[in-house]
């Protein structure tokens, strides 16, 4: 069923939602030019749903400062978080690290998978997208 789904999808050219491409297996941060990789595995069968789930480099080299951000993790060991304007803390048991930018009227814009981030990572690319108090 979820197949068909995305084949219709495909079809009409919608762009699959973040919770569509992470259930297909695609990371929330996935670059385009990393679909056109897919053909020298023998998995072309695979680019239009990544095409759909991928970030241009150029929206990613973008300097886009969002109105605040969420942050969801099990749990924070510093008080850098109170450094950003309009950055909430979620505490979710058992869950993978996401950050989700939102937009001025408090909407998601943008939600990456920071698994793989350090602290150090988290906060410089915090310092870019927000605002500091």
């Amino acid at each position: 069923i979820m197949l068909d789904m995305i084949c219709l999808l495909s079809a009409f050219g919608a762009d699959l939602s973040s919770e569509a491409c992470r259930e297909l297996g695609f990371s929330s941060n996935l670059l385009c030019s990393s679909c056109d990789l897919l053909g020298e595995f023998s998995l072309t069968k695979l680019q239009p749903d990544c095409r759909q789930c991928c970030q241009q480099e150029a929206q990613m080299e973008g300097r886009k400062l969002y109105a605040g951000a969420i942050l969801e993790v099990s749990f924070v060991r510093s008080d850098k978080p109170k450094m950003f304007k309009g950055l909430q803390i979620k505490y979710v048991r058992g869950s993978d690290p996401v950050l989700k930018l939102l937009d001025d009227n408090g909407n998601i814009a943008e939600e990456l998978s920071i698994l793989k981030w350090n602290t150090d990572s988290v906060e410089e690319f915090l310092s870019e997208k927000l605002d500091r108090i």
